[in-house]
């Protein structure tokens, strides 16, 4: 069976990988009300990657939309 799934160069990909992070992080967050230790920070240090993740896919989405209005 074939699958009809966007490339990693999909714009839409993209933002749907984006959204999924951000969910994570949001949910991650309300974990931690509820972990200790090691737990916590490793909930933190995940965060810490998300936000990075985040910020780069955000300015990805950016510099590739900007690319585009040049052809459009």
């Amino acid at each position: 069976m074939e699958r009809n799934s966007p490339g990693s160069n999909d714009p839409a990909n993209r933002k749907e990988r984006l959204k999924k992070t951000i969910e994570n992080k949001k949910a991650a967050e309300a974990a931690m009300e509820f972990a200790d230790g090691k737990e916590l920070a490793a909930i933190k240090e995940k965060n810490a990657r998300r936000e990075e993740n985040i910020e780069d896919m955000k300015n990805d989405l950016e510099a590739q939309s900007e690319s585009i209005k040049g052809y459009v």
